[in-house]
Protein backbone atom coordinates (compact mmCIF):
# COMPACT_ATOMS: atom_id res chain seq x y z
CA UNK A 1 0.00 0.00 0.00
CA UNK A 2 1.27 3.46 -0.92
CA UNK A 3 1.93 5.78 2.01
CA UNK A 4 0.23 9.16 1.89
CA UNK A 5 1.68 12.53 2.86
CA UNK A 6 0.41 13.66 6.25
CA UNK A 7 -1.45 16.94 6.62
CA UNK A 8 -3.77 18.66 9.07
CA UNK A 9 -7.15 19.99 7.90
CA UNK A 10 -7.49 23.40 9.51
CA UNK A 11 -10.62 24.66 7.76
CA UNK A 12 -13.36 23.26 5.53
CA UNK A 13 -15.28 25.23 2.98
CA UNK A 14 -18.07 23.71 0.87
CA UNK A 15 -15.95 21.33 -1.26
CA UNK A 16 -12.48 22.59 -0.38
CA UNK A 17 -10.19 21.66 2.50
CA UNK A 18 -7.52 24.06 3.70
CA UNK A 19 -4.59 22.03 4.97
CA UNK A 20 -1.34 22.57 6.77
CA UNK A 21 1.57 20.58 5.32
CA UNK A 22 4.94 20.24 7.01
CA UNK A 23 8.03 20.61 4.83
CA UNK A 24 8.43 17.87 2.22
CA UNK A 25 11.36 16.53 0.24
CA UNK A 26 10.50 15.89 -3.39
CA UNK A 27 12.16 14.46 -6.47
CA UNK A 28 11.08 16.62 -9.43
CA UNK A 29 11.48 16.59 -13.20
CA UNK A 30 10.78 19.80 -15.10
CA UNK A 31 9.73 20.27 -18.70
CA UNK A 32 8.41 16.78 -19.42
CA UNK A 33 4.89 16.97 -17.96
CA UNK A 34 3.46 13.52 -17.31
CA UNK A 35 6.29 11.94 -19.32
CA UNK A 36 8.51 12.78 -16.35
CA UNK A 37 6.70 10.04 -14.39
CA UNK A 38 8.83 7.29 -15.94
CA UNK A 39 12.04 9.23 -15.20
CA UNK A 40 11.02 9.56 -11.55
CA UNK A 41 9.84 5.95 -11.37
CA UNK A 42 13.29 4.80 -12.50
CA UNK A 43 14.85 7.00 -9.80
CA UNK A 44 12.78 5.50 -6.95
CA UNK A 45 13.28 1.93 -8.18
CA UNK A 46 17.05 2.14 -7.86
CA UNK A 47 18.39 4.28 -10.73
CA UNK A 48 20.31 6.45 -8.26
CA UNK A 49 23.90 6.58 -7.06
CA UNK A 50 23.14 4.52 -3.94
CA UNK A 51 21.05 1.93 -5.89
CA UNK A 52 18.38 2.49 -3.21
CA UNK A 53 14.72 1.68 -3.74
CA UNK A 54 12.45 4.39 -2.33
CA UNK A 55 8.91 3.52 -1.23
CA UNK A 56 6.31 5.38 -3.24
CA UNK A 57 4.46 8.13 -1.36
CA UNK A 58 1.24 9.71 -2.60
CA UNK A 59 0.38 12.14 -4.01
CA UNK A 60 2.29 12.65 -7.22
CA UNK A 61 2.49 16.41 -7.76
CA UNK A 62 2.34 18.10 -11.11
CA UNK A 63 2.27 21.73 -12.05
CA UNK A 64 2.80 24.01 -14.96
CA UNK A 65 6.06 25.88 -15.15
CA UNK A 66 5.63 29.64 -15.21
CA UNK A 67 7.12 30.93 -18.45
CA UNK A 68 6.70 33.53 -21.16
CA UNK A 69 4.70 32.88 -24.33
CA UNK A 70 4.40 30.59 -26.09
CA UNK A 71 3.49 27.93 -23.57
CA UNK A 72 3.98 24.45 -24.97
CA UNK A 73 1.43 21.81 -24.05
CA UNK A 74 4.01 19.29 -22.85
CA UNK A 75 5.82 21.63 -20.49
CA UNK A 76 5.41 21.28 -16.77
CA UNK A 77 6.82 19.49 -13.81
CA UNK A 78 6.01 16.29 -12.03
CA UNK A 79 7.26 15.33 -8.59
CA UNK A 80 7.24 12.38 -6.24
CA UNK A 81 7.13 13.09 -2.52
CA UNK A 82 9.84 11.26 -0.61
CA UNK A 83 8.84 9.25 2.47
CA UNK A 84 8.62 11.27 5.68
CA UNK A 85 11.92 9.92 7.06
CA UNK A 86 13.93 11.32 4.12
CA UNK A 87 15.78 14.64 4.28
CA UNK A 88 17.74 16.47 1.60
CA UNK A 89 20.85 14.74 2.95
CA UNK A 90 19.43 11.20 3.12
CA UNK A 91 17.52 11.12 -0.18
CA UNK A 92 19.48 9.09 -2.77
CA UNK A 93 21.48 11.08 -5.31
CA UNK A 94 19.96 10.92 -8.80
CA UNK A 95 22.05 9.61 -11.66
CA UNK A 96 19.74 11.25 -14.21
CA UNK A 97 20.46 14.99 -14.15
CA UNK A 98 16.82 15.73 -15.00
CA UNK A 99 15.82 14.59 -11.48
CA UNK A 100 16.14 17.39 -8.92
CA UNK A 101 15.86 16.82 -5.17
CA UNK A 102 14.21 19.79 -3.45
CA UNK A 103 12.66 20.73 -0.14
CA UNK A 104 9.22 22.34 -0.19
CA UNK A 105 8.78 24.43 2.98
CA UNK A 106 5.74 23.88 5.17
CA UNK A 107 2.71 25.69 3.83
CA UNK A 108 -1.06 26.06 3.81
CA UNK A 109 -2.75 24.53 0.77
CA UNK A 110 -6.39 24.60 -0.36
CA UNK A 111 -7.40 21.35 -2.09
CA UNK A 112 -10.45 20.20 -4.01
CA UNK A 113 -10.73 16.42 -4.23
CA UNK A 114 -12.48 14.51 -7.03
CA UNK A 115 -12.45 11.05 -8.54
CA UNK A 116 -12.31 9.84 -12.10
CA UNK A 117 -10.17 10.33 -15.14
CA UNK A 118 -7.55 13.02 -15.54
CA UNK A 119 -7.34 15.40 -18.50
CA UNK A 120 -6.36 18.99 -19.20
CA UNK A 121 -10.01 20.04 -19.53
CA UNK A 122 -10.92 18.39 -16.20
CA UNK A 123 -7.90 20.08 -14.58
CA UNK A 124 -9.05 23.45 -15.93
CA UNK A 125 -12.69 23.07 -14.84
CA UNK A 126 -11.76 21.78 -11.36
CA UNK A 127 -9.17 24.58 -11.00
CA UNK A 128 -11.88 27.15 -11.77
CA UNK A 129 -14.16 25.48 -9.22
CA UNK A 130 -11.40 25.64 -6.58
CA UNK A 131 -10.53 29.28 -7.29
CA UNK A 132 -14.20 30.34 -7.36
CA UNK A 133 -14.85 28.76 -3.95
CA UNK A 134 -11.74 30.38 -2.47
CA UNK A 135 -12.72 33.79 -3.89
CA UNK A 136 -16.22 33.41 -2.45
CA UNK A 137 -14.68 32.67 0.98
CA UNK A 138 -12.22 35.58 0.50
CA UNK A 139 -9.18 33.29 0.86
CA UNK A 140 -6.10 34.76 -0.81
CA UNK A 141 -3.98 32.45 -2.96
CA UNK A 142 -0.28 32.31 -3.84
CA UNK A 143 1.18 30.91 -7.04
CA UNK A 144 -0.56 28.62 -9.50
CA UNK A 145 -2.97 25.73 -9.19
CA UNK A 146 -1.23 22.33 -9.22
CA UNK A 147 -2.41 18.75 -9.38
CA UNK A 148 -2.06 15.99 -6.79
CA UNK A 149 -2.76 12.45 -7.92
CA UNK A 150 -2.95 9.62 -5.40
CA UNK A 151 -3.81 6.53 -7.43
CA UNK A 152 -1.59 4.22 -9.40
CA UNK A 153 -1.97 3.66 -13.13
CA UNK A 154 -3.80 0.36 -12.64
CA UNK A 155 -6.51 1.83 -10.40
CA UNK A 156 -9.87 1.75 -12.22
CA UNK A 157 -10.69 5.26 -13.45
CA UNK A 158 -13.80 5.58 -11.27
CA UNK A 159 -11.77 4.83 -8.10
CA UNK A 160 -8.92 7.30 -8.75
CA UNK A 161 -8.34 10.07 -6.23
CA UNK A 162 -7.28 13.37 -7.74
CA UNK A 163 -6.99 16.87 -6.35
CA UNK A 164 -6.37 20.36 -7.61
CA UNK A 165 -4.67 22.58 -5.07
CA UNK A 166 -3.11 25.98 -4.54
CA UNK A 167 -1.06 27.56 -1.78
CA UNK A 168 -2.99 30.08 0.33
CA UNK A 169 -1.89 33.04 2.47
CA UNK A 170 -0.82 32.16 6.01
CA UNK A 171 -1.79 35.33 7.87
CA UNK A 172 -5.53 34.93 7.44
CA UNK A 173 -5.57 31.27 8.52
CA UNK A 174 -3.22 31.14 11.52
Amino acid sequence: MVKKVKYEVIRKLEKVEIRRYKSLVIARVDGFGDRGFSILFQFITGNNRQKTRVDMTAPVLSERIEMTAPVLSDTGSIAFVMPEAFTLETTPDPIDERVKILEVPGRFVAALQFSGRWSESIFNSRSKELLDELAKAEVKTKGSVFAMRYSGPYTPWFMRRNEVAIEVELDQLS
